[in-house]
Formats: structure tokens, C-alpha cells, sequence
């Protein structure tokens, strides 16, 4: 998926966000309006940041640190060890720092590279458009330095401003009022209209039916498969006990073997229906994406088409 948080085109739009992204620009050598440089460097940034996490500094702490801290676990079992307590406690307080600062180092380059450079630069242009009323389809949790499906604001938020008041309206060129007869008007010479207005012309297509079920669909389901289990264990438990102690009522659990089988059946169906509509809303994902590079305002996307979204990038 391609899909932009905002588009070159709606940045353009505003005249004020246009220069702010033009500044913005000028200080990290990069045109923010340009959707195939946003889209090279948002590609060329994310690949950087994955290699700065699998960095041999980090896997080392990681090593290190659990190093450190289940070497004690080990004194019990260890007579060599049990003879040598305090220097074992040692190393392993030594282990568990030097694993501690390398991650806290691995960590620390990581961040540098995320809220430094164009990345940076590019965030305030978001944070630009927002503050101004354009909205942000949508945003990749690794852009503001978040896991995948992750809450909460990040390592590197997009910079929240303060709302900014709307355009003003151009000022009319009409000449005031006067007593005098009006003078007879010229004649109209076509003048072309300019790119961003053939632009405006192109609509985001509308949601379908389908891509409305999917979202209502999306959070729902996920306990089937465990409440299946749980009747049937019930249900063969039940008939244990009956057989063992000699309890006829025990025999009333085999009811539940059938409920569990009709469970299982309903949660098999609702996946079914789930995995249509999926693909229902990942085709809708791409006829945004063709109506952004368009030119068309794509609006903010729900949180499920969202997740969606993340899952395919």
C-alpha cells in the first residue's frame, strides 16, 4: 500500500501550508509536496530505522542483560559456582549493566535517527496541515516511533499546534457604489484554470457497504475457538464424572458436545465472512490510494481500515 498521511496536492491546497511546507522544506533539503520524493524517503528512512534496530549492539545486550540476570538461578544447581557466590553475584551484576547500557545505547541511536533529519521536518509539515484543517488519512505507527498496532503518542509524535483560523477570503475587486451609470463591462477573455483546480475535481470514492461491515466485523469474533474447548472439556468431564462416581445426571454434559461443535461452526462462518469483507476493504484501500494520486483529499481512515493498512506495509 502507498496510501500518504496527506498528499502533495492537499498540501498545495492552503496557501499557508504551502509556504509552511515550503520553509519546512528548504531547512531539510526536501519537497514535502512532492508525493514521489514523500514516498522515496518515507521508504528509504523506514528501511534505515529497521537496520538501526538490528543493530549487533542490541541482540549483544539482550544477550548480556539475560545473561546477567540467570546466572544466579544457577548457583544452586552448580557446586563450582555455590563456592564462588560473590563472584558470581558479581559478574552477574557486571553482566546485567554492561547488557543494560548497550540496549539503552542501541535505544538511544535509534531515537536519533528517528526525530532527526527530513523525518523530523516532515512530521512538522503534518503537524502544519492538521493544525490548518487537513486531514491526515493516516499515519504509520513506525513514523512517530510506535510497534504496529500500538497506542499511546510514541517516541517521535507528529507536533501538535494550535488550530489555525480559517483563509481569509480573497478581497473583491468590485468598485464601490456610485450614482454614476456603470461602465459597459469587457469582454471576458478565457483564462486557464490552474492545476490545483482540475484537482479539486477528483472525488474520493465512496464507501462501500461491504468496507462499513468490515468495520463493525474487524474487533468482533476471536472466542470461538476457546469457548468450544471449554464446552467440550466441560462436557467430557462431565461424562467422567458420570461414569466414574455413577451419577446419572452426569450424562447431561454430553449436551454440551453439540453446543461446542455449533460454536465452532459459527466462529468458522464469521471468519469466512470476515476474509470477504477483508478484501472488500483492502480494494477500497486501493481506490484511495488511486484517488490521492489523483489529487483527491482523502479523508482519516478508521481505526480498523487503519490496522488494515499497517498490516500490508
Amino acid at each position: 500500500m502507498g496510501l500518504l498521511p496527506v498528499s502533495g496536492t492537499a498540501l498545495r491546497s492552503d496557501a499557508r501550508v504551502r509556504e509552511a511546507a515550503r520553509d519546512i522544506g528548504a531547512r531539510y533539503g526536501v519537497d514535502y509536496t512532492d508525493d514521489a520524493a514523500v514516498k522515496a524517503l518515507l521508504a528509504e528512512r523506514r528501511k534505515s530505522l529497521e537496520t538501526e534496530q538490528r543493530r549487533p549492539a542490541a541482540y549483544l545486550g539482550l544477550l548480556t542483560l539475560m545473561a546477567g540476570m540467570f546466572l544466579p538461578f544457577g548457583i544452586p544447581l552448580s557446586p563450582a559456582l555455590d563456592a564462588h557466590l560473590f563472584a558470581v553475584l558479581g559478574a552477574a551484576g557486571a553482566l546485567t549493566v554492561v547488557g543494560a547500557a548497550l540496549l539503552v545505547h542501541a535505544r538511544a541511536q535509534w531515537k536519533h535517527a528517528l526525530r532527526n533529519g527530513p523525518l523530523a521536518g516532515y512530521r512538522e509539515v503534518l503537524g502544519v496541515a492538521r493544525a490548518h484543517g487537513i486531514p491526515l488519512a493516516h499515519i504509520p505507527p513506525w513514523l512517530e516511533g510506535r510497534t504496529t498496532g500500538g497506542g499511546g503518542k510514541g517516541a517521535a509524535p507528529i507536533p501538535t499546534y494550535p488550530p489555525a483560523e480559517p483563509a481569509p477570503e480573497a478581497p473583491s475587486d468590485s468598485p464601490p457604489e456610485s450614482t454614476t451609470a456603470p461602465a459597459p463591462a469587457p469582454t471576458p477573455v478565457p483564462v486557464p484554470s490552474p492545476p490545483a483546480a482540475a484537482s479539486a475535481s477528483v472525488s474520493v470514492p465512496p464507501k462501500p457497504s461491504a468496507v462499513s461491515d468490515y468495520e463493525h466485523l474487524a474487533d468482533a469474533g476471536g472466542w470461538h475457538d476457546e469457548t468450544g474447548c471449554l464446552l467440550f472439556l466441560a462436557g467430557a468431564g462431565g461424562v467422567t464424572w458420570a461414569v466414574t462416581v455413577g451419577t446419572a445426571a452426569g450424562y447431561a454434559a454430553l449436551l454440551l458436545g453439540p453446543a461446542a461443535v455449533w460454536i465452532w461452526l459459527a466462529g468458522r462462518r464469521q471468519g469466512r465472512e470476515k476474509e470477504e469483507l477483508r478484501e472488500e476493504a483492502l480494494k477500497y484501500v486501493t481506490a484511495l490510494e488511486a484517488a490521492q494520486a489523483a489529487g483527491a483529499r482523502v479523508p482519516e481512515l478508521s481505526p480498523q481500515l487503519r490496522a488494515l493498512l499497517d498490516d500490508h506495509q
